[in-house]
């Protein structure tokens, strides 16, 4: 198996709410819309989707039901720390929820995190160190 990724699904409680935060809150625009899953364009990266919660659960043999961290963060690094600043800006007023503000992270880069409505954790960040950095933009 190669250390790629075809597809993120993220599954949602409503789907409506899904599409209108990520599309009007943070601008990502939608590839195809299949009624039970959405695809937003990828812009070169992993293929990001929207499937109903419970659908999802179903799809993959486990139970719709969980709280708390799972273990698992998307991030998304950038080229400034303006730039952080600006999406987790972004993020607040399309309604997540700031779990950690943008500032200096221990390793010495510069970053925060943010929850999307339904509790998927976006963890982003800067640093001026590394040459390779895996940016999103």
């Amino acid at each position: 198996m190669k250390a790629h990724v075809s597809s993120i699904l993220l599954g949602v409680r409503d789907l409506d709410k899904a599409k209108q935060f990520y599309t009007e809150g943070l601008g990502w625009k939608i590839m195809h819309d299949y009624g039970a899953v959405v695809f937003i364009e990828s812009d070169g990266g992993s293929r990001i989707g929207f499937y109903g919660r419970e659908g999802l659960a179903e799809q993959v043999g486990t139970s719709p039901e969980g709280s708390g961290f799972s273990g698992f963060a998307l991030t998304y690094v950038v080229r400034s720390e303006g730039r952080v600043d600006e999406i987790m800006e972004e993020a607040a007023k399309a309604g997540a929820t700031v779990l950690k503000p943008a500032g200096a992270l221990p390793w010495g880069g510069y970053g925060g995190s943010f929850a999307d409505p339904d509790g998927y954790i976006w963890s982003l960040g800067y640093s001026a160190r590394g040459t390779d950095q895996p940016y999103a933009e």
